[in-house]
């Protein structure tokens, strides 16, 4: 029997959407080359956040299998391509995953076969990266077997907005690619809106990470002066919060993290530079964002001084380090750049955080804090609180930390307690 859906990667983007597929009644078989995960999964067992073990065990009980085997391929309708784009040693876009996927991809591509890449890329990928790999199969693109791009919306952590809820861009390499890729994601999501081609879809995708990536380096770069001018900044956000129209807060922070926000924008500007001039917005985001952590860290000095300690051999507790509140998701997260700079400086560095049981930076272990909240800021020096997940009692925090820094504007301002 063929398989309606082949899902290509099957991490953070590929499971979202193996899952809401099988529960729209598609059979659905999942692709990947880690085996490890393969046999989680086939045993029920989830590795991303936001689905739990029961839910991948009812996908399972649907009719869905985890597989390294890729001649699953022949028998698919359709293969939708998920795999990870990571940034390379020189800052460009990285496709080898993409690259091997379509690969072996093209080693059993069928006639009539619809193929979408989902993985977030620059504009031009599906016409120029994978068109040509997928073709040495020798069919053609648009004529045998249909190409398309969508790009990945999946915001984890997220309750509201999921898979099925959330609008889904669709670009076709040519007006049929588009509409057979748009009758497929019908049968999974409540919405398909159609791009003009591949390219407009995938540009789609980067301006929505560039736009949060410029704003948040708007306010982090606030966040500095502000601090020098004697401005409660989090108090000015707020107040320009109420008007109805014209504005949307964004709130700074140490950093950016996660897949989307400091690696997809500078896929655009990796483009533009082809081009033979930069995309200056984006750098200019991507410098200002990237020095925080290093902020953060001057920060907690000038506390710790102004307490008359140094930070050479402060105990420092830092309260979160994932990239997101209330997941487990640890991907580019700033704190490991927080964490490099206050070794650096000497500060013995400790963390608190019930999503990471264990971790380490470059190889060598942070230590982990007292289980019990009270104890372990009764027993440091300082609290930096990278991250406000739902769990921490921001009172608590105030009142049993000897000094706090609040990188994400939670706590209420005192002698012992300062806002970023």
């Amino acid at each position: 029997m063929r398989s309606q859906l082949v899902i290509v990667g099957l991490g953070y983007v590929g499971l979202p959407l193996a899952v809401e597929a099988g529960a729209a009644g598609l059979r659905v078989t999942g692709l990947d080359r880690d085996a490890t995960t393969v046999d989680r999964l086939n045993s029920g067992l989830s590795h991303v956040d936001d689905i739990d073990d029961a839910t991948v065990a009812a996908l399972c009980s649907r009719g869905f299998t985890a597989t390294t085997d890729e001649s699953v391929v022949a028998d698919a309708d359709t293969v939708v391509i998920c795999v990870p784009t990571p940034l390379s040693p020189h800052g460009g876009p990285d496709l080898a995953m993409v690259e091997s996927a379509c690969e072996a991809i093209g080693r059993h591509l069928r006639p009539g076969t619809l193929v979408v890449l989902e993985s977030t890329t620059y504009p031009g990928t599906t016409d120029e990266v994978v068109r040509p790999l997928l073709e040495k199969s020798g069919l053609t693109a648009g004529l045998d077997f249909h190409l398309a791009f969508s790009p990945e919306r999946v915001d984890p952590g997220n309750k509201t907005y999921g898979i099925r809820n959330t609008p889904k861009v669709v670009g076709g390499l040519t007006p049929a690619c588009t509409a057979a890729a748009s009758a497929f994601y019908r049968q999974v999501v409540d919405q398909v809106v159609q791009a003009a081609g591949t390219r407009e879809a995938e540009m789609a995708k980067l301006i929505e990470n560039t736009y949060r990536h410029v704003n948040i380096a708007l306010v982090n770069e606030m966040a500095v002066f502000s601090h020098e001018l004697g401005i409660d900044l989090w108090d000015a956000i707020s107040c320009a919060a109420t008007k109805p129209f014209g504005y949307q807060a964004f709130r700074p922070g140490p950093g950016v993290g996660g897949h989307c926000i400091p690696i997809d924008p500078n896929y655009l500007a990796h483009k533009v530079r082809t081009l033979g001039y930069p995309f200056r917005m984006v750098e200019l985001a991507q410098e200002i964002n990237t020095r925080m952590p290093r902020y953060v860290v001057e920060r907690a000095q000038q506390l710790l001084d102004r307490a008359g300690m140094t930070l050479r051999g402060a105990r420092v507790l830092l309260l979160g380090v994932t990239y997101k509140a209330d997941i487990s998701d640890q991907r580019e997260t700033s704190a490991r750049d927080v964490v490099r700079r206050l070794r650096a400086l000497g500060a013995s560095v400790s963390y608190h955080d019930p999503y990471v049981p264990a971790w380490d930076v470059e190889g060598e272990p942070v230590a982990t804090a007292d289980p019990d909240l009270c104890t372990a800021l009764d027993r440091t020096d300082l609290a930096i609180l990278l991250q406000q997940h739902k769990v921490f009692d921001i009172d608590l925090i105030e009142r049993h930390a000897p000094l706090l820094l609040d990188t994400r504007g939670t706590a209420r301002p005192q002698p012992h307690v300062e806002l970023l």
